[in-house]
């Protein structure tokens, strides 16, 4: 295998700065200046299989995802539609969580199409931000329902007695103790306006219970509307997101009885 040739074709066809190292036999680390948003460098080696040569990323693109968004998101609904759109485009296919792409023809024309896909796959949460934008309950739902018992949860939740025509809706509810706890998932300054009115309304019933919001971006909401949407819920959590899944996990298992 001549490295000279490849490499030389590599930098014609994607970048002049593309270097490659040697880690075993037939296989190459490849070094480019692409990078993910936090200034990570993608991964890429290209290797031999079965007199095959391919590229891959072994596993670490959804990886890096995964440290802003629960992994189990990326496989359902429509990240997971996007995600099959960028592979099926770009001829890519993944494989215990390795994003592999076979080389056929050039080798220049091969990496930067593989290129190309990454970067599809990287900017997952920021594609067609309104696509993205719509799978946020579908998000907070499929958290939920992994999170928690779900024999304990209901989903549009509204009281019985006090609020027949549900004109008050709790998007999710935990029962199994003293104090049910009431969850809103928040995206919007009018659903920020809502939940603020269903809470003080909660309180005018004297209903017992807890609350949190969950927001899809906090800092997107209003500064105003968040003012008074604060004085009346008990716990907020900025975004489902990074660290915040995990901060919320916690919430979960330190405030809800088993």
């Amino acid at each position: 295998m001549n490295t000279d040739i490849i490499k030389s074709d590599f930098q014609k066809k994607v970048s002049s700065s593309i270097s490659l190292y040697q880690e075993g036999t037939n296989r190459f680390k490849v070094f480019t200046p692409f990078q993910f948003e936090d200034g990570d460098f993608f991964s890429i080696v290209l290797k031999n299989e079965n007199g095959k040569w391919f590229l891959t990323d072994e596993g670490h693109t959804l990886m890096h995802l995964s440290y802003e968004l629960d992994i189990d998101l990326i496989e359902k609904g429509a990240r997971a539609q996007i995600l099959s759109n960028v592979l099926s485009q770009f001829e890519l296919s993944v494989k215990d969580g390795a994003i592999t792409s076979e080389l056929n023809g050039s080798w220049g024309d091969s990496l930067f199409s593989y290129i190309q896909g990454l970067v599809r796959i990287s900017d997952i949460n920021y594609l067609s931000k309104e696509r993205v934008k719509s799978t946020f309950l579908q998000d907070f739902r499929e958290f939920i329902l992994k999170k928690i018992d779900n024999s304990r949860i209901k989903f549009d939740y509204y009281h019985p007695e006090n609020d027949p025509k549900s004109k008050y809706p709790v998007d999710c509810r935990v029962n199994g103790m003293a104090k049910p706890l009431y969850i809103f998932a928040v995206n919007t300054d009018d659903k920020c306006r809502d939940v603020t009115i269903s809470l003080l309304q909660y309180e005018k019933w004297a209903l017992k219970f807890h609350s949190i919001a969950i927001f899809e971006d906090q800092e997107s909401i209003n500064r105003k509307v968040l003012a008074r949407f604060t004085d009346v819920c008990e716990k907020q959590f900025s975004t489902l997101f990074g660290d915040n899944l995990h901060r919320i996990e916690k919430y979960f298992k330190a405030n809800i009885a088993n």
